[in-house]
């Protein structure tokens, strides 16, 4: 038989890794392919990182090298085929995935190992060349793919997807990998390939050929059954919109609550949700959410400034039925979180910072913020594209949250937009610093009621707030400054492409998102938080004339750091006796007044081990919100009211 080794690299996150859901993919599609499950045997697939070298030895008598790219394993899967040529140059070496670029001018000067590229959906391309392969090896006549001597006509969209058989129910993907002590196995599903959309950043609609198809109902069904009965702890879910086929997705949903209640698998999933999501999908995310499988819903925006969404070409729903939207969600109990991405083409410093102060004004549960990066074929890339925007970029290694630090091996890379015509670096850098305080003081919670007393009591726009906050860091010594400096330095080593991984040492052996590291080491010392907190308003105060009393101050502090999930209180109920009304003036903006008030609430995350804590709290709560209390969410104990309402002395809104 002939011999068909495979590679679809993939990082480890803790003890998790992915299924090669794509390799398997094609091999459930040739194996039910008689002629052809005959004449080849597929091996293992390559999938650890640190066994790049073994893997190299065992294709030392392959016939043929299928590898499956990604912008995390590009690095490591030419690495692998160069080598393989070297000891076995008869070994035929195709490549595909979304890495392998549609402009290939130059593809096979650089990688000359490589003898052919597939281009779009794989299915159908793999089973003609293994035909041809078994016959006169003439690839001129199998569309899809490119050689060093010829490119062939594209392949035709697939759309019969139930023609694919699944890699799950034909345990197809346990052929590829071994069952490995301390390793769970994440798996890719999809449940529909195409995107309607075509932004300019992203390739998915190029790569799937834009129409939307699906798969067969029951297909789902028995998938989900699947991932129960192998005890599949994360479902990564691939589609691009997932919750576009409304009534179908809803019933998707309540299939996988009554299997993850009843066998407590998955434990997870994470959809993409689609793009421009409403009220719709609330139902669809109640489900998944009773099934306790649900960690939030996105409700990705990309950019609130109407010129950059033209020329990204994102048709965004409009800001204020998007903040109805963040509301009606709040109302349903579901959790929400924003994406946001610096550095697109049309953004200015202003209007990023306009759009961070329209999100502060929502209901949107958490911010994500991500550099921009180029995609080899994101519409982005295209030569004209990149010099009418004057899109400048720098080679970086890939940023990988949550990977373990260890056995990371050969380092991948990825280009991140350093300047456009709109945005200069030194624009960039500040952007950037804005981020960083909004992630972690406002999104994380360290300083967001602080902000939104100033904003409800004086009218101090919140970004005037961290603008405020970061000339704080800059002349005032306390526990801010301290990680500000820190931020700085790793801002300057990722923009000048030193990369953006992030490890330290006391949050355990993960890279850590760097406003997450932040929120860490800010909320390890309450009290030395406190004392920051407390410097902060003084300077805030006496900046803008302000006339809180050092009273109101104190307890304001005082709140804004019992809200957080901390790492020394191991009780169940967080309690706490407050000098004012604080739930009521923040939920109602009824009028602050003295009165005794205890609160409390459940403690979300106890935890003995710290490592542990640090995990459960930001990097498995972040979108489940549990590093943090709401005002909303406490709990209250009825007490006597001390005084007579007492208001804080109501100014005319400044203009800052």
């Amino acid at each position: 038989m002939i011999k068909v080794n495979s590679s679809q690299f993939n990082y480890q996150y803790g003890d998790q890794i992915h299924f090669p859901y794509s390799i398997a993919t094609l091999v459930s599609y040739i194996k039910s392919k008689p002629e052809l499950a005959s004449q080849f045997k597929f091996e293992k697939s390559f999938v650890f990182r640190d066994k790049i070298e073994e893997y190299i030895q065992q294709c030392k008598d392959t016939d043929i090298l299928l590898c499956a790219c990604y912008v995390w394993n590009w690095e490591i899967t030419t690495y692998l085929a160069k080598e393989v040529k070297k000891i076995n140059p008869k070994c035929m070496i195709v490549f595909g995935g979304p890495q392998i670029p549609e402009l290939s001018d130059g593809f096979f000067n650089s990688y000359p190992f490589v003898d052919i590229i597939a281009h779009g959906e794989g299915e159908y391309i793999l089973e003609n060349i293994l035909k041809t392969y078994l016959t006169d090896k003439n690839y001129f006549n199998v569309k899809g793919i490119e050689t060093k001597d010829f490119r062939t006509p594209p392949q035709e969209r697939i759309n019969d997807l139930d023609g694919i058989p699944s890699p799950y129910l034909t345990n197809t993907v346990w052929d590829l990998v071994d069952k490995v002590d301390g390793v769970r196995w994440i798996a890719s599903w999809e449940t529909n390939r195409g995107c309607p959309y075509q932004c300019t950043f992203c390739d998915w609609g190029s790569a799937t050929f834009t129409k939307m198809r699906k798969w067969e109902e029951q297909r789902m069904y028995k998938e989900i059954e699947w991932f129960a009965e192998n005890k599949i702890p994360y479902i990564d879910c691939c589609d691009a919109n997932f919750g576009i086929y409304q009534e179908r997705d809803m019933r998707l949903a309540t299939k996988l609550k009554e299997v993850a209640l009843k066998t407590h698998y998955p434990e997870r999933i994470r959809p993409a949700w689609a793009k421009n999501s409403s009220e719709k999908i609330i139902p669809i995310a109640k489900e998944l959410q009773t099934g306790g499988i649900l960690g939030a819903v996105t409700l990705a925006v990309q950019s609130l400034d109407t010129n950059t969404l033209d020329i990204i070409k994102r048709a965004n729903i409009k800001f204020d039925k998007f903040s109805d939207l963040t509301t009606s969600f709040k109302l349903a109990g579901i959790p929400t979180y924003t994406e946001i991405i610096m550095g697109l083409p049309g953004e200015t410093l202003e209007t990023f910072k306009d759009g961070l102060e329209n999100i502060a004004n929502t209901k949107i549960g958490i911010v994500f913020i991500y550099n921009c990066s180029v995609l080899p074929n994101a519409p982005m890339n295209v030569p004209e594209y990149r010099r009418k925007y004057n899109i400048e970029t720098v080679r970086s290694p890939i940023m990988l949250v949550h990977s373990s630090i260890h056995r990371r091996g050969i380092p991948e890379y990825e280009e991140i937009v350093v300047s456009t015509s709109t945005c200069s670096k030194e624009d960039l850098s500040e952007i950037y610093l804005y981020s960083w305080s909004f992630l972690t003081l406002h999104s994380l919670g360290i300083l967001k009621h602080v902000a939104e007393y100033y904003n409800q009591n004086y009218g101090l726009q919140f970004i005037k707030f961290y603008e405020t906050f970061l000339e704080f860091c800059r002349s005032k010594e306390s526990t801010f400054s301290e990680e500000f400096k820190k931020i700085v330095q790793y801002r300057d080593a990722g923009y000048s492409g030193k990369g953006w991984d992030h490890h330290d040492p006391n949050l355990g052996d993960i890279n850590w998102p760097i406003e997450e590291a932040s929120w860490l080491r800010l909320s390890y010392d309450k009290n030395r938080l406190q004392s920051s907190i407390q410097a902060l308003l003084e300077f805030i105060e006496q900046k803008y004339n302000y006339t809180s009393s050092s009273q109101i101050l104190k307890d304001l502090t005082k709140f804004q750091v019992f809200l957080l999930t901390t790492r020394d209180n191991k009780d169940e109920t967080k309690i706490e006796l407050f000098e004012y009304n604080w739930k009521d003036f923040f939920v109602s903006n009824i009028p602050l007044k003295q009165t005794s008030k205890t609160y409390y609430y459940k403690n979300r995350v106890r935890e003995e081990d710290s490592t542990t804590w640090n995990y459960k709290v930001i990097w498995y709560g972040r979108r489940s919100h549990d590093y943090k209390c709401d005002p909303e969410d406490l709990q209250e104990e009825h007490a006597k009211e001390i005084t007579d309402e007492l208001r804080v002395e109501p100014l005319m809104p400044r203009v800052h």
